[in-house]
Formats: structure tokens, C-alpha cells, sequence
């Protein structure tokens, strides 16, 4: 019975820094972790909880408004499969994604801009000829597109593995209509020459809502907020010794390019698209009729070790 009297009432260990109150709650909950022994974890916690009894104490939440906000996140994990991440959806709609790409591939100007992988990037896309048709079933209004890899000192890249998708002329890609596009539409991988050039056909793309079905289509409906991505064209640029690019490029003209619900729009990949109904330049590309233009360079830096 002493003994346990005495464990009760000794002295407080390093961890332990009193009693919670509302003044001191971040440091009494971070001071627990003092036995962490992964610095990083250690370091992530301390500062996430700091904001987060920074964030509740400036709100002030009821508890129906506590206990809101646990359901929803509750609900965001319900929606979540094999398929779909809706919490990787929140973290696009919020800006966090774009703010963690920003950070992890900040880049010297001049050299072209990351944006965000985005949830239809499929491996085993078919090595293409360059200048082939990425468009397998022939739908939608036909567009050329090339550009140059260069390096940082405007020099071409020969052996620059580019892997390209799009969604359709109505907003969908090939993975969210089987059995009615063909596998594989609309991508393809090529490789550049020794001019650094690149050149594919396919077809304008539209702009399409993310999915806004589930709890995070809803908090954005509440928000006043729209689902909808411009259209853009994905892009993974690799070379050997250079910093890997995964980005896209805008049409300049989409009713939404100025409010993309994950925030990836960048000023520098915005490209023209162009409407071609010169006969000559639609017979030298091997088109029928109109088609449409768009040229955009690409410029990759040394890797740092």
C-alpha cells in the first residue's frame, strides 16, 4: 500500500510536464513523447500538435461541431478502396498535395514547373514511333502536340523518356470507361532523338469534375466551390541524371483555368491551342481537316544527389 502511495506521488519524469489545462495542452501532449526515439516523427508530431491546439483554440468548436468534423473525416475513410482515396481528394481540394509537390520540387527559374501526378496515371502504357496517335478511337476533335526537351542551357535532350495521358473530348479517361474506350486510349511513351523534339497526335481534351460524390465533394458544395479540373494534358518526362518531371499543360482558354479545384494551374504551363484550318499544314501533318496546335517546351535539371 506505501509503495503505492509512493509510485503515485513522485516526482515527474522528464515526459511528464503537469497537468493539461487549456493554457498548457500542446506542451503537456508533445512532452509525452520525449521517449520517441525516431527524431522525424518526433519533430512531425510536436508541430502538428502545436497547430492543431492553435487551430482549436482560435476556433473555439462546440462539441456538435467536434463531433461534425470526426464524422466527416470518419466518412472520408469509409469512402476510401482500392479505387479511390478520398482522403488524397481532400488533401488536392485543400492545396496540400500542390504545396507538398511545390516543396519537394522546387527548381532554379527557367526550368520547368511539377504539378500533381493526379489519380489516372496507369503503368504499361505502349512504347510509341514518334508522332504516332495516342487516340485509338478516332473520337473527338484531333490535335498535334510538340515541343522540345531542353536542358538548362537550351541545349537538346536526346533519351528523354516521355509518358504522356489526356482525358477524352467528353472529360474521361480510358480507365474510367472500360469496355466502352479502348484500353490504353489516349496514352503512350516516346523517346526523343538527338534534336531533343517531340511530337504526338491526339485529341482536345475537356475540362471534367473531380469526384465530388462523396464527403469531399460535399464540404465543397458547402463551400461555395466547383469540382471542376480545366483541361490539361499529364506528363512524366525522365531522363538519366535529370530531375523527373511530372506536370501537365493547360489550355490557356478552359472556363476554369483560373480556379482548378486541386489548385495545379501554373502560368507556366498554360500552351495555346491553336485551331488549324490551313490546308496545306493540315496535309503535312496528315490531318483531314481542322485540327489543333499546341507547342510547349520542356526544360530539365541535373539531378541533385
Amino acid at each position: 500500500m506505501a509503495a503505492g502511495n509512493r509510485e503515485g506521488t513522485g516526482a515527474m519524469d522528464t515526459h511528464e510536464q503537469g497537468y493539461f489545462t487549456e493554457e498548457n495542452s500542446a506542451e503537456v501532449v508533445i512532452s509525452r513523447m520525449d521517449k520517441c526515439e525516431d527524431a522525424r516523427l518526433k519533430e512531425i508530431m510536436a508541430v502538428m500538435i502545436r497547430h492543431l491546439h492553435a487551430a482549436i483554440k482560435e476556433i473555439e468548436p462546440t462539441q456538435d461541431e467536434w463531433m461534425a468534423a470526426i464524422q466527416f473525416l470518419t466518412k472520408t475513410g469509409h469512402m476510401c478502396d482500392d479505387w479511390r482515396q478520398e482522403f488524397i481528394l481532400l488533401s488536392d481540394t485543400l492545396g496540400v498535395s500542390m504545396l507538398v509537390d511545390a516543396i519537394n520540387s522546387r527548381r532554379p527559374t527557367g526550368a520547368s514547373e511539377n504539378t500533381v501526378l493526379g489519380p489516372f496515371h496507369v503503368d504499361g502504357a505502349p512504347v510509341l514511333p514518334m508522332g504516332a496517335n495516342i487516340c485509338l478511337d478516332g473520337k473527338g476533335e484531333p490535335m498535334l502536340v510538340h515541343g522540345c526537351i531542353l536542358d538548362g542551357k537550351g541545349s537538346p535532350l536526346a533519351g528523354v523518356s516521355i509518358d504522356v495521358w489526356q482525358a477524352n473530348d467528353e472529360g474521361f479517361y480510358d480507365v474510367q470507361q472500360k469496355g466502352i474506350q479502348p484500353e490504353f486510349n489516349l496514352r503512350g511513351k516516346f523517346t526523343t532523338g538527338v534534336d531533343g523534339r517531340y511530337w504526338f497526335k491526339g485529341v482536345k481534351p475537356r475540362f471534367y469534375p473531380i469526384p465530388d460524390d462523396g464527403p469531399v465533394g460535399q464540404l465543397m458544395k458547402r463551400l461555395g466551390r466547383h469540382p471542376f479540373r480545366p483541361a490539361h494534358l499529364h506528363y512524366i518526362v525522365t531522363k538519366d541524371g535529370y530531375d523527373p518531371l511530372t506536370t501537365h499543360i493547360f489550355d490557356p482558354d478552359d472556363p476554369y483555368i483560373h480556379s482548378d479545384a486541386v489548385f495545379g494551374v501554373k502560368e507556366s504551363l498554360m500552351a495555346g491551342f491553336e485551331p488549324v484550318d490551313d490546308p496545306v499544314r493540315q496535309a503535312e501533318h496528315g490531318f483531314e481537316g481542322r485540327y489543333f496546335d499546341v507547342e510547349h517546351d520542356f526544360v530539365l535539371i541535373p539531378a541533385v544527389d
